[in-house]
């Protein structure tokens, strides 16, 4: 079954006539990117676009939920009063499979506890027309990359990795259930017109490195908010040379440096990628259009004249990499990561090697490890660490059952955990050690903050490919490089790892996952969701209330969040994501993981009612109670992380009017707006040093709120002096009339 082929072929009929007309636009020739980017705008533009700085409207060809978002994000469409999805939409139950013994019983425990949120969701998809994957399906990004996605094409998902589709030259972007309920009623999806990285590949993978140091190495070029603001674009002939799910790991990990999306240029493996998925027809349709799936010859032989930044990567000298810990952005090369090991005092004993996620659990990927669980089968070792495998998809665990590598897997110690997240978002019973001790884990996933994987903040977390995390699975040690240390087996013998090997794809095709799609009934206008009124999973919206016309005066400061703080210290996932479709019940783990300014302490606040300390949430909550709302101050790149717009909602659900940091990552600051939240910068960053923790806090000049326009921000001290900073912000027209209306859903509420 070849899903939206009608779409497709439409797209690509329109595709060459839509290029031109954009050539002559800009009068110059055009990357990849912009291609695709203006191929899916939503009206025909009179000007060329200024990258950085224009608001454009774009008409995404589908839409991709996981089961922790899709419950707020189907909540939102459902009180926006639409029959409809407006275009191909799925919802797949990955997030909250928790990890504990193993794929069966782990699974049938996430059925039982799940069992009132899986059938809403189902129930959901069914009357809306959303095509839904049961729990045990997949992981959303795996499932869409064999079922969904398609050169050229542009989809958006409310989980941050959505640019795995980039493997197949897709523009996939991570965005908020409220981005994405505008675009299944119908709506265009607004974006700030990105800049372009140009990341140029030479040479050719060989040996123990793979398509993942690519994205470790880049990561640590860039840093974790390198890439915000923007779209990178590989190109380059070492681009042709990586398969096509070694492209989708790299994309998938483009949002670690904050980057908006990441893109492939269309190629021979991504055409056999199409046809060993059932999708050749798509391919022969591509093959028709290629010339503008790539970048025009002109950007490949001129790139800095047409790229923001240009980066070169030379594939045949790069090596394999470890990143970490508590930051994917910590790059160390094979090399030089034992000498790092000693001299910064990791934990050097590995208690967990974990392979597989959605960044890493292809065919390839898993046949590479399994070439070195082969050589320690025949050579008599074992794996020193608990090791666990995680597929992607249904389709890739059936495959690599039926061909052997599972079982060659479990013998050196492998468990095999459920095709789902698990412990790459918390999702993992660890019953190993305590919380609070110290310990070293090396996965195959994509992040690695702090207390990520396992609630531990003493766990540190390292990233790697699965070939390099299944070496050190079998020496137990951080300190063991593969290509020059050896292993001492059950004899007493020396034993040297050769370079892993494997299949880009099956040799036999694919067996294909049957049973874990379920269709949407054709007309789903009978069919009722209902939602049980006791439920401490589930809680249907009220509007945010409008604005009131007035400018914010003497809000008391909730937190001055210090260093980083993501969406996982805003609104953890582990044990909270149970509450994802029950805004006042997640509502209670709001900024628990941030670290306060004052004191050095996570969930810790003064409150100013009673200038006694408590926890974050009933700070929060203390204030909502007298009408008072209150104002975060934070750091850099505020937000950072998933796209989970629990940690916006949250904070306007207890009474929260403003967020003022130095700078915010992409996907938080949108979440903000369209909750009627104001998402506000210091135009002098050192400002944040001024705040104190009594301090009142007013915010003026919202009642003249217009774009381009500072705001004004007033500090008054407890000893009554008084401080004005500049505020800036990046709201447009629309923007400022989400603010007005309470937020973007009521909007959207109004026109239904």
């Amino acid at each position: 079954m070849i899903f939206d082929l009608d779409l497709i072929q439409k797209l690509y009929a329109d595709f060459p006539i839509k290029i031109e007309k954009a050539k002559k636009l800009l009068n110059k020739p055009l990357t990849l990117t912009e291609k695709i980017l203006y191929a899916h705008l939503a009206q025909i533009p009179t000007e060329a676009y200024q990258r950085g700085n224009s608001y454009a409207d774009f008409c995404p060809d589908r839409v991709a939920m996981q089961d922790a978002t899709a419950q707020m994000a189907l909540l939102q469409f459902m009180s926006a009063g639409i029959p409809q999805v407006a275009v191909p939409s799925t919802v797949h139950c990955d997030h909250l499979i928790q990890a504990e013994v193993g794929a069966e019983k782990d699974l049938n425990t996430a059925n039982e506890k799940n069992k009132e949120v899986y059938e809403f969701l189902a129930s959901v998809s069914n009357k809306y027309g959303i095509g839904f994957w049961k729990p045990g399906a997949g992981i959303i990004h795996q499932v869409v990359l064999e079922n969904y996605a398609f050169p050229g094409g542009m989809m958006i998902g409310t989980d941050s990795h959505t640019p795995n589709a980039g493997g197949l030259g897709m523009l996939a972007i991570g965005v908020g259930g409220a981005d994405a309920v505008d675009v299944m009623a119908g709506m265009s999806w607004e974006l700030k017109f990105p800049k372009i990285i140009g990341i140029k590949l030479t040479g050719k993978l060989s040996g123990w490195t793979s398509a993942k140091d690519v994205i470790l190495a880049l990561a640590g070029i860039l840093t974790v908010k390198g890439g915000t603001g923007a779209i990178v674009e590989y190109f380059g002939e070492g681009t042709q040379s990586i398969s096509c799910t070694g492209k989708a790991t790299i994309c998938n990990m483009g949002a670690e440096i904050g980057a908006t999306t990441s893109v492939f240029p269309y190629d021979k493996k991504m055409a056999n990628y199409l046809k060993a998925t059932g999708r050749e027809e798509i391919a022969n349709l591509a093959n028709q259009i290629a010339k503008h799936l790539v970048p025009d010859s002109e950007v490949e032989q001129n790139p800095e004249n047409h790229y923001d930044q240009v980066i070169e990567i030379n594939l045949s000298e790069l090596e394999p990499h470890i990143n970490g810990p508590f930051t994917p952005d910590k790059a160390w090369k094979l090399s030089e990561f034992a000498k790092a090991v000693q001299e910064n005092n990791y934990p050097p004993e590995l208690k967990v090697a974990l392979i597989g996620s959605c960044t890493n659990s292809s065919y390839e990927d898993i046949d590479r490890s399994t070439s070195l669980a082969k050589q320690a089968v025949s050579k008599g070792l074992k794996a020193k660490s608990q090791f666990t495998i995680t597929p992607g998809s249904e389709q890739v665990r059936a495959t690599i059952e039926r061909d052997g590598q599972l079982a060659v897997l479990e013998k050196i110690g492998g468990v095999v955990l459920a095709n789902a997240c698990g412990p790459c978002i918390g999702q993992w019973k660890r019953n190993d050690i305590q919380k609070g001790d110290k310990n070293s884990i090396i996965t195959s996933f994509n992040r690695n903050f702090a207390a990520r994987n396992d609630s531990n903040p003493e766990t540190f977390a390292f990233v790697a490919s699965p070939e390099i995390v299944t070496a050190l699975a079998l020496a137990g040690s951080l300190s063991f490089n593969p290509k020059t240390d050896y292993l001492k087996n059950e004899k007493g013998e020396q034993i040297k790892l050769e370079e892993p090997t494997g299949y880009e794809l099956p040799p036999k095709n694919f067996l294909k996952d049957e049973t874990g799609y379920l269709a949407p009934a054709q007309d789903g206008s009978k069919i009722q969701v209902n939602i049980a009124e006791n439920s401490d999973r589930l809680q249907a919206l009220a509007p945010f209330t409008a604005w009131n016309g007035k400018d914010i005066i003497d809000a008391p400061l909730l937190i001055k969040a210090k260093g980083k703080c993501t969406t996982d210290h805003i609104s953890m996932a582990g044990p909270w994501l149970k509450y994802r479709g029950h805004l006042d019940n997640i509502s209670n783990n709001l900024l628990i993981g941030a670290i306060n300014y004052f004191n050095d302490k996570p969930n810790c606040v003064k409150n100013q009612l009673t200038g006694e300390y408590d926890e974050v949430p009933k700070v929060a909550r203390a204030y909502k109670a007298k009408n008072s709302g209150w104002i975060v101050i934070g750091d850099e790149n505020y937000g950072e992380g998933s796209s989970r717009e629990h940690a916006a909602m949250e904070p306007r659900w207890l009474g929260g009017r403003a967020i003022i940091v130095k700078s915010f990552a992409r996907i938080h600051e949108t979440n903000l707006k369209k909750q009627g939240m104001l998402p506000l910068t210091f135009a002098n960053p050192s400002d944040y040093d001024k705040i104190q923790e009594d301090d009142q806090l007013s915010i003026l000049g919202l009642t003249e709120f217009m774009p381009n326009k500072p705001l004004k921000l007033v500090i008054k001290h407890k000893n009554s002096s008084s401080e004005e900073v500049q505020l800036n912000h990046t709201f447009n027209e629309s923007q400022i009339a989400w603010f007005k209306a309470g937020s973007a859903l009521n909007l959207i509420a109004e026109k239904a």
